[in-house]
């Protein structure tokens, strides 16, 4: 068996930067068992399958998996997916807008892409409107022990620890400063001991600013559980960042927009956009939106 595959890297307009994805096509007839193995030979963040979709109304049926376990949802392989697809039904260099619709484990996806120019643009709506889960949350010095930072380091104004969920599950840690961003790693065993009790894989570290003029946060995550040690950028933890928002922000009803940067502490810069619209106190919708530049394509043989 043969197989085409591209990889791109997701949230940046340059070569190199960003987070790499793998895109298989045509893998109607992988088992699960076939696609973990080529998730983990690609050895990338994710990796993400494409096949025919169910429903003839939607673009393409996917599934989405890291080195060591298939993902509900993930929002770099959703948007460098779907730029692929899109680009593909139009000459190179031409402008263009379409919708691609991807179903994904968590649910229906829709997908707005776009091409001015070189670099073409992806905005997707969340599958899942992010909600709070009741979890064991480390107290900020448990927190600090796990991430070589100071009891000190962790929250800002009235951002503290929580866990959050749509699709996959985060545990947010918000830190004070950019300099407590850059001196965080993970501290064994403390780590384990702190995402076992939160009952999470992952950690999703956020300040305010960045190097951006207009940039809001930025952020780190790392998964080392799900063999992800740093992730240069994480669309899914992006979308629900949202609800983190709606109340330690205490959003007013409308649309809010930020700017985000993540994997620059990595040497991987990574620039996403969020929004989210706020209708009584609640979130209505959520959208991510980056870009991707293609990196390589060639052939699978199974």
């Amino acid at each position: 068996m043969r197989l085409d595959f591209r990889t791109f890297d997701v949230f940046t307009t340059s070569r190199f930067g960003g987070n790499p994805l793998a895109v298989v096509l045509g893998a109607d007839t992988l088992t699960t068992r076939q696609m973990q193995t080529i998730a983990r030979e690609f050895n990338l963040s994710e990796t993400i399958f494409v096949m025919a979709p169910e429903d003839p109304g939607n673009t393409a049926k996917v599934r989405i998996f890291f080195p060591t376990a298939e993902i509900l949802f993930a929002g770099h392989p959703t948007i460098g997916c779907a730029i692929l697809l899109a680009s593909e039904k139009y000459k190179p260099g031409c402008s263009f807008e379409t919708e691609i619709r991807l179903e994904e484990q968590a649910g229906l996806v829709p997908v707005k892409v776009t091409r001015i120019g070189e670099v073409p643009r992806a905005m997707f709506t969340a599958p899942v409107k992010p909600f709070a889960v009741d979890a064991q949350l480390p107290a900020p010095a448990e927190a600090a022990r796990a991430l070589a930072l100071e009891p000190s380091d962790i929250g800002f104004d009235r951002h503290s620890i929580t866990v959050l969920q749509g699709g996959p599950r985060f545990l947010y840690v918000p830190v004070a400063d950019r300099a407590a961003l850059t001196r965080s790693r993970v501290i064994e065993p403390y780590w384990s001991a702190m995402i076992a009790a939160a009952g999470v894989d992952s950690a999703y570290l956020y300040t305010r600013g960045g190097d951006g003029p207009t940039t809001a946060f930025r952020a780190r995550m790392y998964s080392p559980t799900a063999g992800i040690p740093e992730d240069p950028a994480t669309g899914s933890a992006t979308a629900i960042l949202a609800r983190q928002l709606l109340s330690a922000e205490a959003l007013a009803d409308g649309k809010h927009v930020w700017a985000l940067e993540q994997g620059y502490e990595m040497g991987r810069p990574s620039d996403l956009h969020l929004e989210a619209d706020v209708r009584e106190g609640n979130l209505k919708a959520v959208r991510v939106a980056g870009q991707a530049v293609q990196i390589m394509s060639g052939v699978l043989e199974l």
